[in-house]
């Protein structure tokens, strides 16, 4: 697993989500570990390695 520190793009503190390198290519939902909102994170693995990471606001 590898771990990704970002800023919350609501409550703007930082916070971390383990990513898992097997998968090359993943969109999926996670909820911020502090505030709870909920972001879009969009990631590209290549050879074990993190080459994109994208987080987005979900509007309500």
């Amino acid at each position: 697993m590898l771990e990704h520190f970002f800023q919350c793009l609501y409550c703007f503190e930082e916070i971390s989500m383990l990513i898992d390198p097997s998968v090359a290519s993943q969109k999926y939902i996670e909820d911020c570990e502090i505030c709870c909102n909920p972001i879009e994170v969009q990631i590209t693995i290549e050879e074990n390695e993190l080459v994109s990471f994208e987080a987005k606001s979900i509007e309500h």
